[in-house]
């Protein structure tokens, strides 16, 4: 995240020496992105960071994606993936959906903590769509409930806790790069601006670090690999010391929350386009998101979105809670997840253009992933396809 931020036991100047009150040297530890050309945080280790006992491979969920061939708009049914067992975590129990070499997205549903975990690869937002979580850092914890995003910098070791008596459901994205506020929201220098629909105050920090004593603790590592499938492998490091041992950090890197009900949607007197709901950016990736608001006021306005190509994008999205107006009539419901490929035009099912007129407001929560290279298909995905799908725009 761009600003800064100090938490618990840091020295007074940067790589100077930093003691217990034994006398014991803390071990410093740079986390930065892009070479250290962009963000970074300062962490302090009471034991040193790059220890390894023990070296497994970790076998992941199936990383099989297939092609949109013939191209088709797709909708996928979340809802009828298998509930969890008493096992399933967050992070070997996803189920992936969709992907590409930019992004990988997966549904999970968990009852169990997860492995400590670390993505070598990229970014993740976890959109929680139902339970409540505790998701632990090597920076803090954060708390995570319905309708939150939980954004989890890079290589940031964590483990995803469910605290309710229902299982946490996730919906995962997964990028090959760093998810950030989008460019336009933000000063020259990392502020967000007046017209930007949310803020800082908005955003959730981590609790301060604390420090587990416990040894040979397990690691699970996803990283990029030539042998995997996907290029995407795993690796188990079993660590001397507990990963949590950091005593204080600061800087600009971190992990963060965000509720999807603290976002201010932008409404105009005729339809606004996608962009106006951009909410997070990456590499060849768009997250918008769609909130219960006012719309349209012009008197001829026709509320739902106008039939449109993306030429250049698939879009995805998922459909989190009430009721999405365009879609009424083509079985999309909580849960449902739709593609909309480039090539194909999409919009309102029939009768939705006519019956929008004179609406005064929309109850739907949903988010849009966009990217910029096509989506194939994972084996979570092809498992709950409705097959009716594409022919609902048909009169």
């Amino acid at each position: 995240m761009a600003f800064y931020r100090s938490s618990g036991n840091i020295p007074h100047k940067r790589h100077v020496q930093h003691r217990d009150p034994e006398g014991t040297l803390y071990y410093e530890e740079l986390m930065g992105e892009e070479g250290f050309f962009s963000d970074s945080s300062l962490l302090y280790h009471r034991f040193i960071p790059a220890a390894i006992r023990e070296v497994t491979p970790w076998a992941l969920p199936d990383q099989t994606l297939t092609a949109n061939d013939p191209l088709l708009p797709r909708h996928f049914k979340t809802q009828d993936l298998p509930a969890s067992g008493a096992g399933v975590d967050a992070v070997n129990g996803r189920r992936l959906l969709l992907g590409n070499g930019d992004v990988r997205i997966s549904y999970a549903v968990a009852a169990a903590a997860s492995p400590y975990y670390r993505n070598a690869i990229g970014d993740e937002m976890l959109y929680v769509h139902g339970g409540t979580a505790r998701v632990e850092t090597i920076f803090g914890n954060l708390d995570a409930w319905e309708g939150d995003y939980v954004i989890i910098p890079r290589a940031t070791t964590h483990r995803i806790v469910p605290t309710g008596d229902a299982p946490v459901r996730l919906f995962a994205v997964e990028v090959n790069s760093h998810i950030t506020p989008p460019k336009r929201y933000l000063s020259r220098f990392g502020q967000f601006l007046e017209h930007s629909p949310f803020c800082e105050r908005d955003l959730r920090q981590p609790t301060d670090p604390y420090v587990v004593d416990e040894t040979d603790v397990p690691v699970h590592i996803k990283h990029r690999s030539a042998a995997g499938v996907g290029g995407i492998s795993g690796t188990i490091h079993v660590q001397p010391h507990h990963p949590f041992d950091v005593v204080g950090w600061d800087g600009c890197l971190w992990p963060y929350a965000f509720n999807i009900a603290d976002y201010e949607p932008l409404t105009g007197r005729v339809h606004q386009p996608p962009p106006t709901h951009q909410v997070f950016e990456a590499n060849n990736v768009i997250f918008c998101n769609f909130v219960p608001r006012k719309v349209d006021y012009h008197p001829l306005a026709i509320p739902v979105p106008y039939y449109h190509s993306n030429v250049d994008s698939d879009e995805v999205m998922f459909y989190a809670a009430g009721s999405y107006e365009a879609r009424r009539g083509s079985g999309i419901e909580a849960g449902s997840i739709s593609l909309h490929p480039m090539g194909h035009a999409h919009g309102p099912q029939p009768g939705a253009y006519e019956r929008s007129i004179g609406m005064e407001s929309f109850d739907e929560t949903a988010v849009m992933v966009d990217t910029f290279a096509p989506l194939l298909l994972g084996e979570g995905a092809l498992a709950v396809e409705d097959p009716a799908y594409p022919s609902s725009w048909n009169e």
